[in-house]
């Protein structure tokens, strides 16, 4: 009787502690996924207001490597 009573204390804690870890995953995958969205907006609004590098033109052409 007591091997079985113990048995079932110990099947009820697993199965709870069980239940309560799937919740908390649950918890961390949607904030993990908000941070990655924030995070995204954050960095696209960033490339938006970033000018435009200059970019270097030559003003002389090569002559003389038509061939090259």
């Amino acid at each position: 009787m007591k091997s079985m009573k113990t048995l079932a204390i110990i099947a009820a804690l697993t199965i709870s502690s069980l239940a309560l870890a799937e919740g908390g995953a649950d918890r961390t995958f949607a904030r993990m996924e908000q941070a990655g969205k924030a995070a995204t907006q954050a960095y696209q609004t960033a490339e938006q207001q970033k000018p435009a590098a200059p970019v270097a033109e030559s003003k002389t052409s090569m002559t003389g490597h038509d061939n090259c």
